[in-house]
């Protein structure tokens, strides 16, 4: 286990300010200040600088974050392991489409072959899952939108197609037609910020276009409302297969015959690198692969 001034090293880097720090330890402020500096003197130089008012980590205390950080993560799984009762809880992570459209399937298939197993699944955008990931709350993700592949361990779930819809009633709907032919229509689509909305956007890029290139936008961040306000035929979007799928078979949406479009983005299980259960994590992961 990471010692007490490791601790309190962890916890400046999070709060940046001595004072908090301090109060949020339950500590003085001079001890918080003590425990920095016998840190700097064992690893030989300034851990910890200031840029104007901001508390900022040097390129050494950066490194001994990273480290102390996947140390900590380490620890935490060691003791859940060692006072675990039979039964097994996997923590994980999800991206909204995953989460809501595939993982439900997955897990209830999981569920039926290994009945001891219990799951705890956060449903949330791509940055928010890495940071847990980070901080040892999940033991990985299951990534639909962009993330630094140099940073961390991953392996592919699937490519999901990426499609464009409309109502059924739409013009669009029994006819081919280009991406350029859309753009009189008004686009309803996910928030900036979210998975789907990046992928749609770095497609839109790659043939001179934008959402902005559309008559109108209207921006939700509920893929079952956007579904709905297409099936009305307020305007087109675009999503994935699995978020669309249920309501295609169902007649309440019609995919887009695009010509020049065949578009399928990675689907990715995440996890930091370094880990001392990654055994554990790719054997999970396999499990999930099998029930896909």
């Amino acid at each position: 286990m990471i010692d007490f001034r490791h601790e309190t090293f962890l916890a400046l880097c999070e709060i940046k300010s001595y004072t908090k720090t301090a109060e949020y330890l339950h500590i003085t402020q001079p001890a918080v200040s003590q425990h920095i500096k016998h840190l700097e003197n064992l690893y030989g130089g300034k851990l910890f600088i200031y840029s104007g008012k901001e508390l900022l980590l040097t390129e050494r205390g950066q490194k001994l974050y990273d480290y102390t950080k996947r140390i900590s993560v380490d620890c935490r799984k060691i003791k859940d392991e060692l006072v675990k009762s039979k039964n097994t809880t996997i923590s994980f992570g999800a991206t909204l489409t995953i989460g809501e459209y595939i993982m439900p399937d997955v897990i209830s298939r999981i569920m039926k072959l290994y009945p001891d197993i219990h799951f705890n699944m956060y449903v949330e955008n791509t940055s928010i899952l890495l940071k847990k990931l980070e901080n040892g709350d999940i033991s990985f993700a299951v990534i639909e939108g962009f993330f630094d592949k140099s940073c961390y361990d991953y392996e592919l779930f699937r490519n999901e197609p990426f499609i464009g819809i409309c109502s059924p009633d739409s013009q669009y709907a029994t006819k081919s037609c280009s991406v350029d032919e859309l753009v009189d229509n008004r686009l309803i689509l996910r928030e900036k910020g979210s998975g789907t909305r990046a992928i749609f956007e770095n497609v839109l890029f790659e043939k001179n276009l934008s959402p902005e290139s559309f008559n109108g936008i209207l921006e939700i961040g509920s893929l079952n409302a956007i579904k709905k306000l297409v099936s009305y035929n307020a305007g087109v979007s675009f999503m994935y297969l699995a978020a669309a799928g249920e309501e295609i078979r169902q007649g309440k949406l019609s995919p887009i015959k695009l010509s020049n479009w065949n578009v399928a983005h990675e689907f990715n299980f995440v996890y930091t690198k370094n880990i001392i259960y990654e055994d554990e994590i790719r054997h999970v992961i396999s499990m999930f692969k099998e029930n896909n």
